[in-house]
């Protein structure tokens, strides 16, 4: 079925045109018959198969179609920033020339900006849960005028702990009866069928046939390897194949930066995104890798979601995906509407475990081989330590926060790294130096180690005199202690000295015992009225 079939709204229909939507895929056609009703839907779809503009597409149309006056809008939820980034562009390129407003809404920047957005009126809502909970519960972004909730990647949002997120936010929307929901969701998960049936009202459910979750146009191909020699093999199939477009997906963080900067060192450019990086720079690096700026990207599963480049050459798992559904999302990013891909993936004796889950999720074997000799190539890298970014700012037990100054060379003062700690050390504060300005950490930090022990010494010498010259001006001590100092020779009297005066006093107490009955009397008073007080107000109740 074609675009131009269907009832949409004419400026609707010139934004596809624009953007080369012509033919509808097979999610994109079920989808809007089912959807242009206002019935709720449950969609289960693959990455990649043009569920985004489907779901973008029956929005638009409805909110066209709002009588005069009407305030409603939507709101789109997505796990990822990423994803919420891609959605956002995609909107405004489908609605080019429709004249409703589009704003994403996630963490890792600031507020002021989103608060501004919502000031001025936004008809469809993307967002992360987290940072939408954020503007709804700080009364920034108003949920009763959701016409339309979309849940895209429902799949993803469990695993990542979204739940909770997804029930809060639900909530304080309008009731299902007020409001068209869909859930899209990448494999069937009873976790998400329960969200739909709980939080919709009859559902339309929309699955796409199971033979489709891998397509045959990507050629697939699983190497033995042991994991000390992967790198090699990359570089090797990096040599033969010399993509135009990479993305390499390892299951961990470290691993994905480490890799990097290995290659890197093998005359290799890439760069690689994780989520500890600002938003900022993973943005910014997503924008190059899309533009071609970037043709080699590591990356870890929940970092690569919302990459839709097209035109993908190579999918390279270095590691296997502890989940089966990754598999699927991974080689997914490759041969996209009907084009032709290529995923080689790595599996290691530490893989091999995940191997069985995964051909038995995709009903078929991964043609394998096992890596010989001439399939590995040097690795200049090998012996180099690699220092993570964040290293400098770990002491030796792995914390981290404290400001530490670094040597720019470490072999000029033996491979000692000096640092200096947020928290006062012994030394700086027997003289009271206070605390170091950032001035003086940049001026140490270019200094070699002798000339930051001489200046030590200066200021130590110079604070010294300093608290020499501030005894003169110290207040002037109580009566008591001008007794004791007079009695002590002006001096603070010993420990032996303060138990003979205890000693001397029991004894005077001993032989006046009249003394300490008057003590014991006056106590035992004191306990005896706070027990008849307490008597007194409970007879009382």
């Amino acid at each position: 079925m074609n675009y131009s079939e269907l009832p949409l709204n004419e400026n609707l229909k010139k934004g596809l045109e624009e953007a080369g939507y012509v033919t509808c895929t097979p999610v994109q056609e079920k989808v809007l018959e089912a959807s242009l009703d206002g019935s709720d839907l449950y969609v289960q779809s693959q990455t990649g198969t043009g569920k985004t503009a489907a779901f973008l597409v029956s929005i638009m149309q409805e909110l066209l179609s709002r009588g005069e006056g009407e305030k409603s809008n939507a709101l789109i939820l997505v796990p990822t920033r990423e994803l919420a980034v891609q959605v956002e562009e995609e909107a405004k390129k489908l609605g080019k020339y429709t004249g409703l407003s589009f704003a994403a809404f996630f963490g890792g920047v600031g507020y002021e900006k989103q608060i501004a957005d919502l000031k001025n009126g936004i008809d469809i809502i993307i967002g992360t849960p987290g940072r939408v909970i954020d503007l709804q519960e700080s009364r920034h972004m108003d949920l009763s005028r959701v016409a339309h909730l979309v849940t895209d990647e429902a799949d993803r949002m469990f695993d990542m702990g979204f739940y909770p997120d997804l029930r809060k936010l639900i909530k304080v929307l309008p009731s299902s009866e007020n409001r068209q929901t869909m859930l899209f969701s990448a494999t069937l998960n009873m976790n998400v069928k329960n969200l739909a049936y709980e939080y919709t009202k009859d559902p339309k459910e929309i699955t796409i046939e199971a033979q489709n979750i891998t397509v045959d146009e990507i050629d697939q191909e699983l190497i033995h390897v042991s994991s000390e020699k992967k790198l090699n093999l990359l570089l090797s199939i990096l040599a033969k194949e010399n993509p135009e477009s990479l993305i390499i997906f390892c299951n961990t963080k470290k691993t994905c930066e480490i890799l990097s900067k290995r290659l890197a060192l093998n005359g290799i450019q890439s760069e690689f995104i994780i989520g500890d990086l600002p938003q900022k720079k993973r943005q910014k690096i997503m924008d190059n890798f899309k533009a071609g700026k970037i043709r080699i990207l590591v990356a870890t599963d929940v970092a690569a979601r919302g990459i839709d480049v097209n035109d993908l050459a190579m999918v390279v798992n270095y590691d296997l995906p502890n989940e089966a559904e990754n598999y699927v999302h991974r080689i997914g990013r490759t041969a996209r509407a009907g084009k032709s891909g290529k995923a080689y993936t790595f599996c290691s004796e530490q893989d091999v475990y995940s191997l069985m889950p995964i051909e038995r999720y995709i009903e078929k074997s991964i043609p394998s081989r096992v890596a010989i000799d001439e399939d590995y190539a040097e690795d200049k890298s090998d012996g180099i330590y690699i220092r993570l970014d964040g290293d400098e700012d770990r002491d030796r037990h792995g914390r981290r926060g404290e400001r530490r100054i670094l040597s720019r060379d470490r072999e000029r003062d033996g491979g000692r790294r000096e640092r200096k700690s947020s928290k006062k050390s012994p030394r700086r504060e027997a003289v009271g130096t206070g605390r170091t300005s950032d001035e003086e950490i940049e001026k140490l930090a270019s200094m070699t180690s002798d000339e930051r022990l001489a200046y030590f010494k200066s200021k130590y010498a110079k604070n010294g005199a300093a608290e020499a010259d501030s005894t003169q001006k110290r207040k002037r001590k109580p009566k008591s202690q001008k007794k004791r100092s007079a009695e002590s020779g002006g001096k603070k009297p010993s420990r032996q000295m303060q138990s003979q005066q205890r000693k001397a006093t029991n004894k005077n107490i001993s032989r006046n015992p009249q003394k300490g009955t008057k003590r014991a009397e006056a106590k035992s008073s004191k306990r005896i009225g706070l027990i008849g007080k307490i008597r007194a107000f409970f007879s009382k109740k």
